[in-house]
């Protein structure tokens, strides 16, 4: 995940959640967007990896990763449906995981069933910590002002970037 997903994801996960602890956004129709949205995101991931899992494994990304990609293939051959259900706990695996699964010919069916449930939960409680987050945020606010919330979560948001960044710095690259 890059910077800038990084941020986004920021956004998304806790800024929108915690402007529905405020009132200003509906939580229950957050929350429904956002199961829907990572249901049908998935989805489409798992018709592409179905239609041009193929020829976007023999690519060259791919193939630098082709230990991860067989990993998670295996598990997905011997696990099923649970193995797309826990993908959702790991943001490369959530990533890939529906591509995968259509690539490796699951039954869509099974595909869906599985990726609705882990969609409802990781949406879910994506929406509550954020809403919670809110909830926490008055608190900050009220006690340190909201000068000092704002420098709090900017040094939050920078102190998670510069370790994203020193950690993709060092992490060794594939020959």
């Amino acid at each position: 995940m890059g910077g800038d997903q990084v941020l986004l994801a920021l956004f998304v996960g806790f800024v929108v959640p915690a402007a529905a602890e405020q009132g200003r956004v509906s939580v229950w129709l957050l929350g429904a967007l956002v199961v829907a949205a990572a249901v049908l995101g998935d989805s489409v991931g798992y018709e592409v990896g179905r239609h041009a899992g193929p020829r976007l494994l023999a690519s060259r990304i791919a193939r630098r990763h082709q230990e991860g990609i067989d990993r998670a293939t295996d598990t997905l051959a011997r696990k099923g449906g649970p193995a797309v259900l826990l993908a959702r706990l790991t943001a490369f695996l959530r990533a890939v995981t529906p591509a995968l699964a259509g690539a490796a010919g699951m039954r869509y069916r099974t595909f869906l069933t599985w990726n609705a449930v882990g969609g409802l939960l990781w949406g879910i409680g994506a929406v509550l910590i954020g809403y919670l987050a809110g909830a926490s945020w008055e608190s900050v606010a009220s006690t340190v002002g909201t000068t000092g919330a704002v420098v709090v979560a900017a040094v939050v948001v920078v102190g998670l970037l510069v370790w994203r960044v020193r950690r993709h710095r060092s992490t060794p690259t594939a020959a």
